[in-house]
């Protein structure tokens, strides 16, 4: 039996298209709405549940074009602070109510527009390893709990300046690889039941359709505009999320 309600595939359509799309071309970090729009109708882990299976699919597509481009060195370096960061997040999920995922989501959707509001494109010096460990563990918190890891590994490794085809390749493959991780505690968790792995299914053939369209506007579409539209989105999913979780 799969998730019947019709307005959750208003919001999970949408979301799924869009993660895709920066699974594709436009980096990790667009996905950061994908799990707060789908909470607005639906309880935050079962949104995240249902959406991992499809992330592991956008993966293969995604690395499969992207791979040749990828910065290994950096994913070497950023993947056991991600790792430390799945684990903890796991943790996290095990203790914590519905309204503390909602408070969790809602108060992270919002951080994160702040600090793409605040982010300055003028970065003086690189990071060092203590900056690639500090953000690789958040990284792998967020993307464990709200598949929202993109950005905090985009601010460690925007400063690098790498080019735009190596940073989208560098965050496809190492987000391929902390999905793999994230299996682990969603299926001690149990969240992998009969439902949400039915809704997964039905939403799969999203996947390789928006990480082509990622793919397609990579030389073509502006990104700040794109990522303009998302944080906008993003706040007022975020604040309502935050603001249910108040109400609990």
């Amino acid at each position: 039996m799969i998730v019947s309600d019709p307005w959750f595939y208003v919001t999970a359509i949408p979301a799924v298209l869009i993660y895709g799309i920066g699974k594709g071309g436009l980096g990790g970090a667009l996905g950061i709405i994908a799990v707060p729009l789908m909470a607005l109708t639906i309880a935050p882990t079962q949104a995240a549940a249902i959406l991992l299976p499809i992330l592991c699919l956008m993966d293969v597509f995604a690395i499969k074009e992207h791979y040749r481009h990828a910065d290994y060195a950096q994913i070497k370096l950023m993947l056991p602070g991600a790792v430390v960061g799945v684990v903890l997040a796991g943790l996290f999920l095990s203790v914590t109510p519905e309204a503390g995922l909602k408070l969790l989501i809602g108060g992270l959707s919002l951080l994160f527009c702040l600090q793409y509001i605040a982010s300055s494109h003028k970065v003086k010096k690189k990071p060092g390893v203590i900056t690639a460990w500090f953000w690789s563990v958040l990284s792998g918190f967020s993307s464990t709990a709200i598949h929202a890891g993109g950005g905090p590994a985009s601010i460690y490794l925007l400063p690098l300046k790498l080019d735009k085809v190596v940073l989208v390749a560098t965050m496809a493959v190492l987000f391929g690889i902390i999905n793999l991780f994230k299996l682990v505690p969603y299926t001690l968790l149990g969240e992998f039941d009969q439902t949400n792995l039915l809704t997964a299914l039905v939403l799969m053939p999203l996947a390789p359709v928006g990480v082509k369209l990622g793919i397609n506007i990579l030389h073509r579409v502006s990104q700040d505009l794109i990522y303009k539209l998302c944080y906008f989105f993003l706040f007022l999913s975020g604040s309502k999320l935050f603001l249910d979780g108040l109400a609990l």
